[in-house]
């Protein structure tokens, strides 16, 4: 019998210690935003964080998008001549871009880029208690050090998908004229005629909800971490790994309320 119950009984406590950190981050977000709309507030704290989550995570965003959309265009090439479909690939890689790819990929590698570094280096100032400092020069840890940082990513992951959109698609174009022998002009037309403007809004709006979710994970993390550098490595990983999660559960959600039919 109790080989039976002990791991129910573990699905239980995992069950209850999941919802509970759920609760925690949830109440974290909604004070980030409270501190967000309240002064005072922090210009230069604000510019380098666009600076560190926009204006350093384009090459690695560019990069991204230009072989994702190249690589689709070769896909959908392949795949649909299968069915004498090759014509489709300008219209299936600028709403595979647009819808899912350009937004996904752009909120996967701020959360391995952003959310590691901003979990690192708040980690960090707590273990060498550069936090507990600013409390006792009378500034709000919330105000100078999250705040900024959501209000960033919440600022410059839209930019960066629409981006990475365009990145993408020009990716596809280069490999469709180059080397699948498409008219340049046909292929921007189709392209152009088939995008719809919701399939824009929701990939923006995909990039806020993603940018946010990667920032919020890196600040929880990093202000609830261990003693030490091992606290600092747990808050890192973990940080990463929930921000994944929650970006591919809220995908799937947005493209659900966007999308449904």
């Amino acid at each position: 019998m109790t080989l039976i119950l002990s791991p129910l009984a573990a699905l239980g406590r995992n069950t209850l210690a999941a919802l509970a950190m759920l609760g925690r981050i949830t109440l974290f977000a909604l004070s980030t935003f409270s501190h967000i709309l309240r002064p005072p507030f922090y210009p230069r704290e604000l510019f380098n964080a666009l600076m560190q989550v926009g204006w350093l995570s384009l090459p690695v965003v560019g990069l991204t998008a230009i072989f994702t959309g190249g690589a689709l265009a070769l896909q959908i090439y392949s795949g649909g001549a299968r069915f004498n479909a090759e014509a489709v690939v300008p219209q299936i890689v600028a709403i595979g871009m647009v819808r899912e790819l350009g937004p996904v990929l752009v909120g996967l590698m701020i959360a391995a880029r952003v959310t590691s570094s901003i979990a690192a280096e708040i980690a960090t100032m707590k273990v060498t208690e550069q936090i507990d400092a600013l409390v006792t020069l009378s500034t709000h840890p919330m105000k100078y050090l999250v705040a900024p940082r959501v209000l960033a990513a919440l600022i410059t992951v839209p930019l960066l998908v629409g981006v990475g959109d365009i990145i993408g698609i020009l990716g596809g174009y280069t490999v469709g004229v180059q080397n699948l022998g498409f008219n340049a002009a046909t292929y921007i037309q189709n392209t152009v005629d088939f995008l719809e403007p919701l399939d824009i809004i929701s990939s923006l709006v995909k990039g806020a909800v993603f940018g946010v979710i990667a920032a919020v994970m890196g600040c929880y993390y990093g202000m609830n971490s261990g003693r030490g550098a091992q606290g600092v490595g747990r808050a890192t990983k973990g940080s990463v790994q929930a921000a994944a999660i929650l970006i591919l559960a809220a995908n799937f959600v947005l493209t659900g309320v966007f999308f449904s039919v």
